[in-house]
């Protein structure tokens, strides 16, 4: 329920009314602990993915600060674009932008065992998929139709599907304690579980902030778990503090660059489903906050500000960016509509990105805790993506479409090495499982306009046709 004490009820609809500045900062440093675990773990999974990330005693190891600091700082400058605006680029709408999941499945695979080497073709991929998602913005309401809710809760099931083993896996004790005694032990999982249970305490059984921060106060509660049992040490903590600096810049091509048709293909391709998610979004706050639909030039704006905030994450060594959609929710439960929250916000990141110190405490997490959070974060993906499902109307040539979408996706996925034969880049491509569920999805949708009736698929269905019709008025389609 809003709080009338910001102003009048015109102006919390209103995106361009300053609230009073003792109210305002809060309320935008509400938006950041709403988004922040989410901003900085997909840095933490592909540096476990490359080899140097958490237990992996890696010498590279001190380059996850850097990652961490990065998706901080660009995550903030990215939400200024939204709220500031440059010119055509920004929605001026309180938009929070951070780090996205989506392009996990596409990252994971493309650094997979290559360490620090394998990330000069990833940031040079988010630059031109940055660059080619800004361009979008010119013809997103043209490209709307090739992604329905068929297509994107498929889409966006299978990055949850994609993730939810890397959460297992974090819970356990993390990849590089795989086949030791320690992997899966007893007080491992107990880090875990003492992350989940309150989260979902937090989730359920309380309103407001406390419910909205629910995995970040889930994890803060599993890190004192982890200093009271031993898993992780105080002198480990200030010891990391300590070798942090007070105050970093940003490095433009840290990494180097290195052209890769797999890294460019890919980060192109989900640019596709990335922007749908943020018109999606752009719609969410328009209705949820001022009761409205957004405009073409509010759509046009965002998904041009999520390229060019991409574009330029890349150059220095951060991960495409993308509007939250939890922080969507936020502003319908507070009812303040405001883009100058959400700048203060966004100047809260940056200054946190700035300050190594904030990464170096973020960096000290034992994996076992971050994998509580993990497991609840990425369940929650899949849970939006059989949402989005769940306004399908389930007819039979639907069902055929995600029968085989799903089936070469997530077999692929599970089976990569079915694929040994493939070119590279073929294979990077096609063992994301995302990609090809994703393009298979699109063509039959488009291809495929005709109904099947009950007897075309009731012999590979083994009785279990289903009658689903999602959120759609019933019709008979037999």
């Amino acid at each position: 329920m809003a709080d009338t004490s910001i102003g009048t009820p015109a102006q919390l609809r209103d995106p361009n009314y300053t609230p009073p500045l003792h109210k305002a900062v809060p309320l935008g440093i509400q938006h950041v602990l709403a988004m922040f675990v989410s901003n900085v773990t997909p840095a933490i999974i592909v540096a476990g993915a490359a080899g140097f990330g958490f237990g992996s005693n890696s010498p590279d190891f001190p380059e996850l600060l850097y990652l961490i600091q990065m998706s901080m700082l660009f995550a903030g400058i990215a939400t200024l674009l939204q709220t500031i605006t440059l010119g055509p680029v920004g929605s001026a709408l309180p938009i929070v932008q951070g780090t996205s999941f989506a392009f996990l499945p596409i990252m994971i695979p493309l650094v997979a065992g290559k360490g620090v080497d394998g990330l000069a073709a990833l940031f040079t991929g988010v630059i031109v998929g940055g660059i080619f998602h800004g361009l979008l913005g010119t013809v997103i309401g043209k490209i709307r139709f090739a992604l329905p809710p068929l297509v994107t809760g498929l889409v966006v099931t299978m990055i949850g599907l994609a993730l939810v083993k890397v959460g297992i896996q974090y819970a356990a004790g993390g990849v590089p304690a795989i086949g030791t005694p320690e992997y899966g032990s007893l007080l491992n999982w107990s880090a875990a579980l003492v992350v989940i249970i309150v989260t979902l305490g937090l989730k359920f059984f309380t309103k407001g902030m406390l419910s909205v921060s629910a995995v970040l106060l889930g994890l803060i509660v599993g890190y004192v778990y982890a200093l009271m049992t031993g898993m992780l040490t105080f002198e480990v903590v200030s010891g990391s503090w300590e070798r942090a600096a007070v105050f970093a810049l940003p490095q433009p091509f840290k990494y180097g660059v290195e052209f890769s048709a797999a890294a460019i293909i890919g980060f192109c391709l989900m640019s596709f489903v990335s922007a749908v998610e943020t018109v999606g979004d752009v719609s969410g706050v328009t209705k949820g906050g001022a009761g409205r639909e957004a405009t073409e030039q509010e759509i046009e704006g965002a998904t041009y500000a999520d390229g060019v905030g991409t574009a330029v994450a890349g150059f220095f060594g951060a991960f495409p960016n993308t509007s939250f959609s939890q922080n969507v929710g936020l502003i319908a439960m507070t009812g303040v509509m405001s883009r100058h929250v959400v700048t203060c916000g966004a100047i809260f990141l940056i200054i946190c990105g700035l300050i190594p110190k904030v990464g170096a405490v973020i960096r000290t997490v034992p994996i076992e805790v971050l994998g509580g959070g993990v497991i609840v974060m990425f369940g929650m993906v899949v849970a939006a993506g059989v949402s989005m499902l769940s306004d399908v109307d389930w007819n039979r040539r639907n069902m055929v479409i995600f029968a085989i979408s799903l089936s070469i996706g997530l077999g692929l996925q599970l089976e990569p090495g079915a694929l040994q034969h493939m070119p590279d880049t073929a294979r990077i491509l096609l063992t994301s499982g995302l990609l090809p569920a994703a393009l298979i999805a699109i063509v039959l949708n488009l291809v495929l306009p005709q109904e099947l009736s009950g007897e075309a698929t009731e012999e590979v269905s083994g009785g279990m046709s289903g009658h689903g019709k999602g959120s759609l008025p019933h019709e008979d389609h037999a």
